[in-house]
């Protein structure tokens, strides 16, 4: 809905208890504001209105991944990890399919993440 966090709207779905694993394939929409952590480890803050060219990523018992590409007035697309502060303007629409494999996300001490890992049992 309008004003919503994008993120937070995501993460909410597994707590509706849908399904517990999931990939989101497609998303197309438009942000008040957006917050991206970038490929430095950064995050940037976007001022605007930007529409959602793109977003993949998964959702897991443990939460969310998303990446997202965001475009400005000039169409000039910004990319990176979803983050809280992305806020609805109009809408989100949001296509996912609901895994039967269990997507959990454990920490790897070599990359310093919590890692995906799929499991065959829900």
């Amino acid at each position: 809905m309008p004003g919503d966090d994008l993120k937070q709207g995501l993460e909410s779905l597994l707590d509706l208890g849908v399904f517990k694993s999931g990939i989101i394939v497609c998303m197309v929409g438009n942000l008040d504001d957006a917050v991206l952590r970038m490929s430095n480890g950064n995050n940037k803050n976007f001022k605007g209105l930007f529409e959602i060219v793109s977003a993949v990523g998964t959702i897991s018992i443990d939460g969310i991944h998303v990446h997202i590409g965001i475009s400005d007035a000039e169409g000039i697309v910004y990319g990176g990890h979803l983050l809280e502060g992305c806020k609805i303007h109009t809408t989100a629409e949001i296509a996912i399919i609901k895994s039967e494999k269990c997507f959990k996300r454990i920490y790897d001490p070599k990359t310093g993440y919590k890692e995906l890992v799929i499991k065959t049992d829900l």
